[in-house]
């Protein structure tokens, strides 16, 4: 039985691993601040959830005409990409990386995961408190 494997769930796994790609791309980001002809990374991951949910929405998949189960549309398939950023220079060292924005961008992604993993945690304690009966 799939209890924790609607598209709610799938949504919210699929963020937590794209907020852990983002953070690994910001820190080489940051690393990478003073290296000549460094160009940043970005990860692409909300405008392809926007996306995968305006196409497919959270479709519904059946057996039988009078059967009503959850499907997870196109979710199964979405997955953060990593993009370089090539057309900018923020020195004359043709390096593109603003360290103040990437700072921005840590605690952003930080937000975001910690986000994510409390509604993960709050909706396993909500499923624990069921399946004990509210003990």
């Amino acid at each position: 039985m799939k209890l924790l494997y609607d598209p709610l769930s799938t949504i919210l796994a699929r963020q937590m691993d794209a907020c852990a790609l983002r953070q690994r791309v910001i820190a080489d980001n940051i690393a990478n601040a003073n290296t000549p002809g460094f160009k940043k990374s970005v990860v692409s991951f909300q405008q392809q959830l926007k996306r995968a949910l305006g196409e497919t929405g959270f479709n519904m998949s059946v057996s039988h005409p009078r059967h009503i189960a959850p499907g997870q549309g196109g979710l199964d398939n979405l997955t953060p990409q990593v993009i370089k950023v090539e057309g900018t220079s923020m020195r004359a060292s043709e390096n593109n990386v603003d360290i103040d924005q990437e700072m921005v961008n840590l605690a952003a992604n930080a937000l975001l995961y910690r986000l994510a993993a409390r509604v993960w945690s709050d909706r396993a304690n909500l499923m624990s408190y069921v399946i004990k009966g509210g003990r």
